[in-house]
C-alpha cells in the first residue's frame, strides 16, 4: 500500500468512487466556469537564490507551535497534538507546505483516513492538477496526480491555502512574473560558467607564410594541433618561421557588474519578502519583527483559520473549538533586550516565572506558574483612599 492509499483509501472511500465516476460538472463560480488548478512548471526550485528564500520562509514557519483549544473531537485532537499524520512531525509539516505555497502559489492539505474511514490527521498534497466539482450540489476537491491516480475529498474537509489570488476564486496565480528575473539569474550564472572555461584556454592568431596551397595550410594546421594539443604532449608552443604577426587572442565574457546584481537579488527579496539578514540567520529584534507580522503572521493566520474550518463543524467552532499556530516573538529579541522585557513584566506581575524563563529558551521549574508583583507597586484606588480622595 502506497501513501496515496494511506491518504485517500480508495478502496473504502465510496462516495469519492461515485465522486470520480459521475461528477462530470465542474462547481461553478464568479470568476470561471471551470475551477481548475494546474501546478506550475516553472524550475524557480533549481535556482540556488529562490531556493534560499523559500528555504529561510519555510524555516520559520516550522518553528510555529501548534495549539489546539475546545473540547470537540478529542481522539482526533490528542494525535494532531503528537503531528499531523503518521509520517511528518509539525516543523516537517509546516516546512514542506511553506515550500509547496511558495512555489505553486496554492497548497492543498485533505484529511487522513483510517480503516473506518474516521478522520485521524491532515497531508499536504502536491497534485499535477486540482479541479472543484460538483457533486450531489456540494463541492468537492478531485486531485490528480503526476503517475496517473485520482483522488477526491470534500472541499469542507481540505483546507485550500493561497497567495497571489486574483483570478480563481479558489486558486492563487502562477509566478510568471519571476521570469524575468529567473533568466537573468541563468544567464549571469552561464557567465561566469563561460569566464571560468576561457580562464582555462590559450588562444592566438597567427599568419602562416610560404604557403601556395590550401592542402599545405591544411596539413600544416594538422601538424601543429598533432604535435602540440594531443593529450601526451604538453610544454611550450615553439612557432617556426613560417609563422608570423602572432598574437593572443582574449575573449572577455560578460558577466553583470555588483549594481546589476543587486538589482537581480533585491527582485528576488521583493517578491518573496525576505532580505540577506533573513537569508543568513542574522535578523532579531525589530528586523525579524518586521519579518514575522509581513509573512509569518500572515501564513500563521490563514493557516489557522483555514484548519480550524477543515477540522471541525460550525457549530463546535461556535463553542471555541480551534487550531492556532502560536510563537513566541520575545526569543528573537537581543539579550539586552530579553532581560528588559523580562524584568519589566516579571516586576508587574503580567509574566510568571516560566514564561519568563520561556524567553531565554530555558525549561519550566516547579512551581514557576505563579505571577509576583514587586512590593512598592500599590493599587492607585487603595492609594487615593488613603489620602481622603473619594
Amino acid at each position: 500500500m502506497g501513501l496515496f492509499d494511506k491518504v485517500f483509501r480508495p478502496d473504502k472511500n465510496r462516495e469519492q468512487e461515485q465522486v470520480l465516476k459521475d461528477a462530470n460538472s465542474f462547481f461553478k463560480t464568479f470568476t470561471t466556469y471551470r475551477p481548475v488548478f494546474r501546478s506550475w512548471q516553472g524550475s524557480i526550485y533549481e535556482s540556488e537564490l529562490i531556493r534560499s528564500a523559500i528555504n529561510a520562509r519555510a524555516r520559520h514557519i516550522s518553528k510555529l507551535k501548534v495549539e489546539i483549544n475546545g473540547e470537540a473531537k478529542p481522539k482526533l485532537v490528542r494525535r494532531m497534538l503528537q503531528g499531523p499524520n503518521e509520517w511528518q512531525n509539525w516543523p516537517q509539516f509546516l516546512a514542506r507546505t511553506s515550500t509547496i505555497l511558495d512555489i505553486h502559489n496554492s497548497a492543498f492539505i485533505v484529511p487522513v483516513r483510517d480503516n473506518d474511514m474516521y478522520i485521524t490527521g491532515y497531508y499536504t498534497v502536491l497534485p499535477h492538477q486540482c479541479e472543484i466539482v460538483d457533486y450531489k450540489g456540494e463541492p468537492w476537491v478531485r486531485y490528480r496526480f503526476t503517475y496517473g491516480e485520482i483522488g477526491a475529498a470534500r472541499a469542507s474537509e481540505c483546507s485550500i491555502l493561497t497567495q497571489f489570488q486574483y483570478k480563481s476564486d479558489f486558486f492563487g496565480e502562477n509566478n510568471n512574473a519571476l521570469k524575468p528575473t529567473l533568466k537573468l539569474l541563468d544567464l549571469n550564472e552561464q557567465g561566469i560558467e563561460e569566464a571560468i572555461k576561457n580562464g582555462a584556454t590559450f588562444r592566438f592568431w597567427a599568419q602562416m607564410g610560404n604557403f601556395a596551397k590550401s592542402a599545405d595550410i591544411r596539413n600544416e594546421e594538422e601538424r601543429f594541433n598533432r604535435e602540440h594539443f594531443q593529450a601526451e604532449n604538453g610544454g611550450m608552443l615553439l612557432f617556426p618561421n613560417t609563422y608570423a604577426n602572432i598574437h593572443q587572442y582574449n575573449q572577455a565574457p560578460y558577466t553583470v557588474d555588483q549594481a546589476q546584481l543587486e538589482q537581480i537579488r533585491t527582485s528576488v527579496y521583493n517578491y518573496f519578502g525576505v532580505n540577506e539578514d533573513i537569508l543568513q540567520n542574522k535578523a532579531y529584534g525589530d528586523a525579524w519583527s518586521a519579518f514575522y507580522e509581513g509573512f509569518v503572521e500572515v501564513f500563521a493566520v490563514q493557516f489557522s483559520e483555514a484548519m480550524t474550518r477543515a477540522m471541525f463543524t460550525e457549530t463546535e467552532r461556535s463553542y471555541g473549538n480551534k487550531l492556532m499556530l502560536t510563537s513566541n516573538r520575545l526569543q528573537y529579541l537581543s539579550n539586552a533586550d530579553k532581560l528588559q522585557v523580562a524584568a519589566q513584566l516579571t516586576d508587574r506581575g503580567i509574566f510568571s516565572i516560566n514564561e519568563a524563563r520561556e524567553v531565554f529558551n530555558l525549561p519550566p521549574v516547579e512551581g514557576g506558574d505563579i505571577r509576583t508583583i514587586r512590593g512598592e507597586y500599590k493599587n492607585a484606588d487603595e492609594i487615593g483612599g488613603e489620602n481622603g480622595n473619594e
